[in-house]
């Protein structure tokens, strides 16, 4: 996806935002939340001298832009753009445009529709209940079973995401995910990393895995050749344990996007009635909002996204729980 004429380097008429929605496009009232919960990691941090906002998957600069412009004037923030493609031209000069997070950051480390991108094995049940690789055909997607599932990952099915031994039965093997997430965290010196993605639990991992593709507003196959988005839900749970594990001592905690937004203040509640008659305009206003804000927090849709919330060294830190 990231090789030439790939899906994520393609120019920006055709870019992923061409192809699917994310919470992002969907609605200013997103990097608004983005920017009131850098506020405060700013004031949970006690209010340094400097403070950091680090965008991983940053896309075309979008979200980073949207927060820019929805924090107070004289906020002073170093914004890291992390992204694998180029430089999208016009971006606001304050974004520093890199391909590796940043270390020694103060701040919020932040991973929207990320670590879905970031590439898995998918394991199969055979007709005797062992475990086995799939292979793939980049030309076309076709698939074949390959050799046993065997050693770290191995185990970390078995931690994680057991096959029942049905045949024909899928997980996707996070540890990929965990290591990246872990090395996330990792360049906080103290501060907040969220990961926000479609996601699931060990206890409703869905049987069949979640491997897919999207390209032009439609799931298609997923075929690896680059044409179209290759994405498979997130075990944030065990991206969870990894960044505990890596060493991070702080607060965990996993919210679906409904929760979490909600604590900053986006709802979707409709405005009052009374409104539209003392002053109509603002009632437009809030209506089209409040209608934004719901389709960010819908139940079966945007509103089930996880998030993944770990804090490192922060006044805020505390036990948490998963």
């Amino acid at each position: 996806m990231y090789g030439p004429g790939g899906f994520y380097v393609r120019p920006d008429t055709d870019g992923p935002a061409a192809h699917f929605r994310t919470s992002v496009h969907a609605s200013p009232l997103f990097a608004g939340a983005v920017a009131r919960l850098l506020r405060e990691t700013y004031e949970s941090l006690g209010g340094p001298a400097g403070i950091a906002l680090v965008d991983i998957g940053a896309g075309r600069g979008e979200l980073l832009t949207g927060v820019l412009a929805a924090l107070p004037d004289g906020f002073g923030v170093r914004a890291y753009a992390v992204e694998r493609a180029a430089r999208p031209a016009g971006l606001d000069p304050r974004v520093e445009w890199l391909t590796r997070p940043p270390a020694g950051i103060t701040g919020l480390v932040f991973a929207n529709e990320w670590l879905d991108n970031v590439p898995v094995d998918v394991a199969e049940a055979d007709e005797d209940g062992v475990a086995r690789y799939v292979e793939v055909r980049a030309a076309d997607g076709a698939e074949r079973l390959g050799a046993p599932v065997s050693g770290a990952d191995a185990a970390w099915l078995e931690r994680w995401w057991p096959l029942t031994g049905r045949p024909g039965h899928r997980a996707e093997i996070g540890r990929p995910r965990d290591a990246a997430w872990a090395d996330a965290v990792g360049t906080l010196d103290a501060g907040l990393a969220v990961a926000v993605d479609y996601a699931h639990a060990r206890a409703c991992r869905p049987p069949y895995g979640t491997l897919t593709g999207f390209a032009g507003g439609r799931e298609v196959r997923a075929v690896p050749d680059g044409r179209c988005d290759v994405t498979a839900h997130v075990a944030l749970d065990a991206c969870a344990a990894a960044g505990t594990e890596a060493g991070v001592r702080g607060g965990t905690e996993l919210l679906t996007q409904r929760q979490a937004l909600g604590r900053l203040g986006v709802v979707g509640s409709r405005p009052p009635l009374s409104l539209a008659s003392t002053d109509p305009v603002a009632y437009v206003q809030a209506l089209s909002s409040a209608g934004e804000a719901a389709e960010l927090v819908a139940r079966g849709g945007l509103g089930d996204f996880g998030w993944l919330m770990q804090t490192v060294g922060t006044a805020c830190e505390g036990d948490g729980g998963v």
